[in-house]
């Protein structure tokens, strides 16, 4: 006889029907279960990247260049734009990057130039994604004189490097950095399109989708709520991993002067304008360059985690 019947036998007072039906219950959700569930995720998490250093120290730098791009002033001792009589002073513990060629703090500068930065990529893959992601997903779904059509005019793209379709459009739209992200963002296009189209043709090939077919489904209900979702996280996938060559892109075309104007911060100008001081003041274009570096390097390396993980 179970310990509950002998309760009850027993004339126990506190113990209701739904009690005994749930504490019978082997299947019966708790609430200690879900927390040793998140638990062991956090703990499988946390081994993973103790067995991978390098990904974990590109984490932790990109929360440092996202926290500096959302708050500056959290971490930049001095304002981007304030002058002192310290003039190309070399790196110390008052200025840790050095000051520039009129005395403005360097590592303020960099700091605040990762709001420009940041920004501008996000708009270029956000470009690539809502104008490449329904061409391929259309490309894909409707075939016929439509794929053939869209997919020619993809080729086009993609036979222009992206740096000089970059240069078009920026000439067609103008200077500033909301352009150099348009002009990034087009070069993306194709790519995006090209991933989405061939996702789509692997899911139409889907028994479950085909019988939905046959079965006179709505084709747009179709393909909302079933070819879209199981289409998307490839090109998630591919929007991380070209996330990395944006900033890389980015700061090129605003190093060549296409960007942000002066006073205004921004890693590629900032490397711009310390060449010409490059043998007598070498901190004013290695240290934001390797900012840059290290910041593409580290988004290459979270981008190819999330490849493996998708493979």
């Amino acid at each position: 006889m179970s310990q509950i019947e002998e309760h009850l036998i027993a004339g126990g007072a506190g113990v209701t029907g739904a009690d005994v039906s749930v504490a019978a219950s082997p299947g019966a959700p708790r609430d200690g279960d879900a927390g040793r569930r998140r638990a062991g995720r956090v703990r499988s998490i946390l081994r993973y990247l103790r067995r991978r250093p390098g990904l974990t120290l590109a984490i932790v730098w990109i929360v440092l260049v996202v926290l500096a791009a959302i708050v500056p002033s959290l971490i930049a001792p001095d304002s981007p734009l304030g002058v002192s009589i310290d003039i190309r002073t070399a790196p110390s513990l008052h200025h840790l990057f050095g000051t520039d060629e009129i005395g403005r703090d360097l590592f303020s500068r960099v700091v605040y130039g990762s709001q420009l930065s940041m920004r501008a990529s996000l708009i270029a893959i956000g470009v690539g994604l809502v104008i490449g992601g329904p061409i391929g997903l259309l490309s894909g779904y409707v075939g016929g004189w439509a794929d053939n059509v869209l997919m020619r005019i993809v080729d086009v793209l993609l036979a222009i490097p992206s740096l000089l379709l970059s240069l078009a459009v920026i000439i067609a739209l103008g200077f500033g950095i909301t352009n150099v992200a348009l002009a990034v963002g087009t070069a993306f296009i194709a790519s995006s399109a090209r991933v989405m189209r061939g996702e789509v043709l692997k899911i139409r090939q889907n028994p479950y989708v085909e019988a939905a077919t046959v079965g006179g489904a709505n084709r747009f209900r179709l393909l909302w709520r079933h070819v879209l979702p199981n289409a998307v996280e490839p090109v998630l996938v591919l929007a991380a991993m070209e996330f990395g060559e944006a900033i890389l892109a980015v700061s090129s075309l605003s190093f060549l002067g296409y960007g942000v104007q002066p006073p205004a911060p921004e890693w590629g100008a900032l490397v711009a304008d310390g060449r010409d001081y490059l043998n007598t003041s070498w901190w004013l274009t290695t240290l934001p360059g390797l900012t840059i570096v290290a910041t593409v390097l580290a988004a290459n390396r979270i981008s190819r985690a999330f490849a493996e993980g998708n493979s």
